[in-house]
C-alpha cells in the first residue's frame, strides 16, 4: 500500500462535504503531503558521520520515498 492511498482513504472516510467532488482527495492530500515533505527534510541530519546521523538520513529518505509514492508502506 502506498502512503497516498492511505491518505485518500482517510479523506474519503471523513465528514468533509467536498469528499464527493471529483478530485477532492487529491486536492486535500497535496498540501498535507507537501507539509510533511518540508517537515521531514527539515529534520534530516546535516553532514554528521555518526551511525545515528546515518540512520536518521536513511529514515528520512525512506519516509520521503513513501510520501512520493516510490516506495510502499511497510507491512
Amino acid at each position: 500500500m502506498k502512503f497516498i492511498d492511505l491518505l485518500y482513504a482517510a479523506i474519503s472516510r471523513s465528514e468533509i462535504p467536498l469528499r464527493f467532488e471529483p478530485g477532492a482527495e487529491e486536492a486535500m492530500a497535496k498540501p498535507i503531503v507537501d507539509a510533511l515533505v518540508i517537515w521531514i527534510k527539515a529534520h534530516i541530519p546535516a553532514g554528521g558521520n555518526s551511525e545515528f546521523d546515518a540512520g536518521g538520513r536513511a529514515l528520512a529518505t525512506r519516509l520521503l520515498a513513501e510520501l512520493e509514492g516510490t516506495a510502499d508502506l511497510p507491512e
